[in-house]
């Protein structure tokens, strides 16, 4: 209800016009202080909650830099640890190479001292052979 809108009377506008008017501000700005109290309650509620989600923000962005620390020390002990194996396995191959090439050495030097051996006991086997040939031939020369 706006002021212009009073009627009228004798004495100046109607009283209680004008006092039922002044109930609803009153009714009004009693419901707009409760709301503003709710809203207050509210915006302190509500800035609690950022307050302790700032603070968990801050723990998780924590908790990932800690997980990502133990992420690259991880990393780094396995690619150590890798670098480690191969330099293991890379000593143990020239070993077993090493190894394979002294026994191929000894291989070549008894294959050649059996090649040796074989020939000399053809050798042998051959004068022993001619000497018994010798032999048959001297019966054709005996007067039996």
């Amino acid at each position: 209800m706006r002021m212009d809108k009073f009627k009228t009377g004798f004495t100046g506008y109607k009283k209680e016009e004008v006092n039922k008017f002044v109930n609803d501000v009153v009714k009004q700005v009693e419901l707009m202080l409760a709301d503003l109290k709710t809203k207050d309650v509210e915006i302190t509620d509500l800035k609690k909650s950022l307050e302790h989600y700032k603070n968990m923000e801050n723990t998780f962005n924590r908790a990932i830099l800690v997980a990502e620390d133990a992420s690259n020390q991880i990393k780094r002990i396995a690619r150590d640890e890798s670098a480690g194996l191969i330099e293991d396995a890379k000593k143990n191959a020239s070993r077993i190479v090493n190894d394979a090439l002294v026994q191929a050495e000894k291989t070549q030097i008894e294959t050649a001292q059996l090649k040796r051996n074989i020939i000399t006991f053809k050798r042998r086997l051959r004068t022993i052979i001619e000497s018994q040939l010798d032999l048959v031939d001297d019966i054709d020369y005996l007067d039996i």
